[in-house]
């Protein structure tokens, strides 16, 4: 059987001052979006962790009436705290007919490290689940990285792996906020 290779449809999301590089694995099939943006299916908990966190609201970016993510505060809120956003994967093969990590082959990795250097003032990598936390460490050449553990490379880089925003991920909103908020903490976004 013959899949199709999916190239990445959306331009990395990168403001000039950025602090924080998100990187997930890849997008959604478009059926399942929301928006014409990163974590656009509105089964997928991202952007209502980031209102618990910054406003203690799980609905702040939510348009509960349009069905969709509130794009018009959610970019120039990203741009305000300095948080880019992009994925590890360039190009996939889904094996099944699904969002799951678990059945994305990746068939060309992101070059983070030309990401990086576009936001120079960017200090830390958040991989936003397992398969982008395993590329992170295969660009950058490290150890397997622990949820919620830093870690910082040669160059100065803190390298995170928070757990998966997606439901499917067995773990409360409120728990998976704990552990991004650590982070936004500890690089001073908080």
């Amino acid at each position: 059987m013959n899949i199709d290779i999916e190239k990445h449809p959306l331009k990395p999301f990168l403001p000039r001052h950025a602090h924080i590089l998100m990187l997930g694995s890849f997008p959604p099939q478009r059926k399942r979006w929301s928006m014409e943006w990163f974590y656009p299916n509105i089964q997928n908990d991202m952007w209502r962790i980031f209102g618990h966190i910054f406003f203690n609201d799980k609905e702040y970016f939510y348009d509960a009436i349009n069905k969709k993510f509130r794009l018009n505060i959610l970019q120039p809120f990203l741009k305000e705290k300095g948080i880019a956003l992009y994925d590890t994967a360039t190009a996939v093969r889904r094996l099944k007919n699904n969002a799951s990590d678990a059945f994305l082959e990746i068939v060309e990795q992101t070059d983070i490290k030309a990401l990086m250097a576009q936001i120079p003032d960017c200090k830390a990598i958040i991989a936003t689940g397992k398969k982008a936390a395993d590329i992170l460490t295969e660009q950058y050449h490290c150890d397997t990285l622990k949820i919620g553990i830093p870690f910082i490379t040669e160059n100065d880089i803190t390298l995170y792996r928070m757990p998966s925003s997606s439901r499917s991920y067995p773990m409360t909103i409120e728990k998976k906020a704990d552990y991004y908020r650590t982070a936004f903490i500890q690089e001073k976004l908080l």
